[in-house]
């Protein structure tokens, strides 16, 4: 499972270090030096402003990078600021993190990850490319197999928020786009071919990037999708976090479709005077201040009806629900889950994973015993990795690996 470093080890720091030195140029004339900057978001370093105006150019344009330490990551690791799409079509900047393995480039370049976080908050200072070491699960397993690893902050953290949150196709689109920006790094050497994984929120990006990506960047190769726990069938969701500790995800759902689609998502059809005065904890803090401050509204303070009895509303939750995809697409599936999950019901990803068959979806599904919703990642993480190879390898899907991290895993296949 692991690559050894190579004796290059020493020069290819340099050469990186050498490279970003340079003013790098960007499309239409821009340049990473010479553009006025807003300030950064309140908290965060200097590389967080963003230049005023945005560069001009395509989604995925680099707009800054620079090397940082990332303790103990296998690799070169680098912050990035580049052009992703909002639902107008309009630059927004978005921020991510890189990271090159320690190994030689392949002919081709290396094959590129791109890592779909999970839910962590959805203010500016949430954003994970401040602790870049911690900010992807299993990273030195995925460097040491010679894969690049990239990771989107999402719009909203890292730059003015908030995030919209569970709105799909956004976040697709920002893990899509910062492999495109892994690209215009000449020492990253990465490669046209990638995998999406992500887990949880990240699981529904994935599923949206599954969706979108061969007809979003159809110039690079999205190779094969992995969902953890993907939220889906969100009326079964919405019911099932009501009363659950998590419920504070159904005040960020409200605020994140709201900043997404604006008037198309009126608030005060939702929620109450009190459920707009808890919105303010948004901005205050991330996912472990949310869950000690939000816990003691409920929500049938905040909010005035199921959001499904509103039609605006319910037709924006369809169109974010991977139930409610109307085509399979042509990138193989695998959905993780496990068993005990106690925050996104295990029967939603058995009837995401009906209906994409029915739709002639080639998936694969592995619920793992016992497992919950975070615990499943380090267990499943030696099958996952295999079943990524044997995508970058392109091997027949689906894969005819049976998954064995621990006994008893359910599987699903289809085509059976």
């Amino acid at each position: 499972m692991f690559i050894t470093t190579s004796s290059r080890k020493g020069l290819w720091p340099a050469l990186v270090l050498a490279v970003l030195a340079l003013s790098v140029s960007l499309p239409g004339g821009a340049a990473t030096a010479s553009a006025a900057t807003t300030s950064a978001p309140k908290g965060l370093p200097s590389f967080y402003s963003e230049p005023d105006p945005l560069p001009r150019g395509p989604a995925g344009t680099l707009v800054k990078a620079t090397r940082i330490s990332a303790s103990g990551v296998h690799g070169v690791t680098y912050r990035v600021m580049y052009l992703s799409e909002n639902l107008e079509n309009h630059a927004v900047p978005v921020t991510g993190t890189i990271y090159v393995p320690n190994t030689p480039p392949p002919k081709g370049g290396y094959p590129v990850v791109s890592w779909g976080h999970g839910t962590n908050g959805m203010a500016e200072q949430c954003t994970a490319s401040l602790d870049p070491s911690q900010a992807v699960p299993l990273l030195n397993n995925l460097l040491d197999q010679g894969w690049e690893v990239v990771a989107s902050d999402y719009q909203g953290e890292g730059t003015p928020g908030p995030l919209p949150y569970l709105v799909g196709t956004i976040a697709a689109r920002n893990t899509i786009d910062i492999v495109r920006a892994a690209r215009h790094i000449p020492a990253a050497h990465a490669s046209t071919d990638y995998v999406v994984w992500g887990h949880s929120e990240g699981g529904q990006t994935a599923m949206f990037a599954l969706k979108i990506g061969p007809s979003y960047a159809p110039e690079l190769h999205l190779q094969g999708v992995v969902a953890g726990a993907p939220p889906s069938q969100f009326f079964a969701v919405y019911a099932f976090l009501k009363t659950s500790p998590f419920r504070y995800y159904l005040l960020m759902a409200a605020e994140g479709f709201h900043v997404a689609y604006g008037s198309k998502a009126p608030l005060n059809e939702v929620l109450t005077p009190e459920g707009f005065k808890s919105l303010s904890l948004l901005s205050k803090g991330c996912d472990s201040y949310l869950a000690a401050h939000a816990d003691k509204y409920s929500i049938s303070a905040v909010t005035k009806t199921d959001p499904f009895n509103v039609p605006a509303w319910r037709a924006l939750l369809n169109e974010n629900d991977p139930g409610t995809f109307g085509t399979a697409s042509p990138v193989p599936l695998l959905i993780i889950q496990g068993g005990s999950d106690e925050q996104i019901p295990v029967v939603s990803t058995q009837l995401l994973a009906q209906h994409l068959c029915g739709l002639g979806q080639t998936l694969q599904r592995w619920i793992y015993p016992g497992r919950n919703h975070s615990g499943v990642i380090a267990v499943s993480a030696p099958d996952m990795i295999r079943w990524i190879a044997d995508r970058f390898a392109q091997d027949p899907a689906p894969d005819s690996y049976v998954p064995n991290g621990e006994p008893g895993v359910e599987t699903t296949t289809c085509p059976s």
